[in-house]
């Protein structure tokens, strides 16, 4: 039984790594919480006509289908950077509801 116990558990953190590694090569979550406060809060804050969105609004994968399938206004990232949008996927995915270090952006 303690020799399965190895192999599963190293699966299971080889599995976490690379879904990790998946979310937005390249994107600098620091850089994504600065670009996220700055670009999208203006519009999606408590009480705003496009409603409230946070880190913790999604789970990690449904942060990488919003951002696989460009799921948003495309006026709205219009002026955005491919890598700026890498950034704030990063930052998205890394503190989702799912994620070890869940966060609001407050």
């Amino acid at each position: 039984m303690k020799m399965l116990i190895k192999p599963v558990l190293f699966l299971t953190l080889a599995a976490f790594i690379a879904t990790a590694a998946i979310a937005a090569e390249g994107g600098n979550p620091r850089k994504g919480k600065h670009l996220f406060k700055k670009t999208c809060k203006t519009c999606h804050s408590s009480g705003d006509e496009a409603g409230e969105f946070t880190p913790m609004s999604k789970i990690q994968s449904q942060w990488d289908r919003f951002f696989d399938k460009k799921d948003h206004d495309e006026k709205a990232w219009k002026d955005i950077s491919e890598q700026d949008l890498k950034d704030i996927q990063q930052f998205l995915f890394d503190h989702a509801a799912d994620s070890p270090q869940p966060q609001t952006c407050g």
